[in-house]
């Protein structure tokens, strides 16, 4: 079994959820009491959200650029980087090391396409549904992507930052954010993607009418694959 590299704390609630999932994948496919060869580096995620809403994705990336050769350096074999926002420094950290960096976007494209989706629901931070770097990634796999209205997004990145970092799940949030999830299906969304490693801590699969896609889970599994074959 190869060693899987974590870079964890953005946030460290959703960290607890790569570490429970990649486990139980390693433990489904082994059987027994085996469980996976799993190295984290957690980040201080005050600081990290300071340099993202400044816009310096260049300090940003020097931070996990340095997570990630630690992470080489004591052994991991691939690297996840535990948040979606992240990815948007995602090349600028594969350049800093030798060990493949499992894209998130990409691994949930994936999904999509294995679905035989053409059209879905993107939820996330603002810079997740707003920038290019995600939706570039289900693009190059054929995928159309609906983002929510501007004060729908307002709203869903405030939630991200104000109250899932700090571990806060709300009824109401939760019922705001299948209104705007339904206000997507009106506008012809076929899935939806829980675009922030949180959001599949507030919504289920049983909570929505289409198909989701839990990023979490997805790049967990991703990254138990490769480190299982």
């Amino acid at each position: 079994m190869k060693t899987i590299g974590l870079i964890g704390g953005i946030t460290w609630l959703s960290t607890v959820e790569y570490y429970q999932l990649i486990n139980q994948l390693v433990n489904q496919r082994a059987g027994g009491v085996s469980s996976a060869k799993l190295i984290v580096f957690s980040v201080d995620f005050s600081q990290i959200k300071t340099l993202t809403e400044a816009g310096d994705w260049e300090s940003i990336a020097g931070i996990m650029g340095d997570a990630a050769e630690k992470l080489q350096t004591a052994g991991a074999d691939c690297l996840l980087i535990g948040a979606n926002t992240m990815h948007k420094i995602a090349d600028s950290i594969q350049q800093r090391v030798r060990i493949p960096v499992i894209h998130i976007a990409s691994v949930t494209a994936d999904a999509i396409v294995e679905k035989g989706l053409r059209k879905v629901a993107l939820l996330g931070t603002k810079y997740v549904m707003q920038m290019d770097f995600y939706t570039r990634k289900l693009a190059e796999k054929g995928i159309a992507t609906l983002i929510p209205d501007e004060a729908s997004v307002s709203y869903i990145n405030q939630a991200i930052y104000t109250e899932f970092g700090k571990g806060i799940f709300l009824p109401e949030t939760k019922k705001r954010f299948l209104e705007i999830i339904d206000s997507l299906i009106d506008a012809g969304a076929e899935g939806v993607i829980f675009g922030c490693t949180e959001i599949p801590i507030l919504l289920k699969q049983e909570d929505c009418s289409l198909p989701v896609f839990d990023t979490t889970e997805l790049h967990a599994r991703a990254a138990v694959n490769y480190a299982m074959t």
